[in-house]
């Protein structure tokens, strides 16, 4: 499971080099239909993994409450740490047009995954 973790925060970090997005439209998405976790969860841990300084008080809110997998957080942090420098460095070569287009894909893709699961 770990190795999923890692691949989420890989993903996550490249798209977010790239894109200058990850939690909310990579992550929660991909705990839930990948790594199988609640919605709660998925929101709680992904906020954990972005913790600094990001999402400590939301963090702290869903681990208070049961809702925060500590673990897949720092395995995410991981491959978010590699992941983005990676995206970042992909991102130099595209053009503003094959930025645009390749998110706007990616989100028809996560957003029909989500309705359709």
């Amino acid at each position: 499971m770990q190795l999923i973790f890692v691949g989420i925060g890989l993903v996550a970090g490249v798209l977010s080099g790239i894109f200058g997005i990850g939690g909310g439209i990579v992550i929660v998405p991909s705990l839930i239909l990948v790594a199988g976790l609640a919605p709660l969860v998925a929101t709680g841990t992904s906020l954990a993994a972005l913790l600094l300084p990001v999402g400590v008080l939301g963090a702290y809110e869903y681990y208070r409450k049961g809702h925060l997998n500590i673990g897949a957080a720092l395995w995410i942090a991981l491959g978010l740490f590699f992941g983005v420098y990676v995206g970042a460095r992909l991102a130099q070569h595209l053009s503003a047009a094959q930025l645009k287009r390749g998110f706007a894909i990616f989100l028809v893709i996560v957003a029909g995954r989500i309705w359709f699961s």
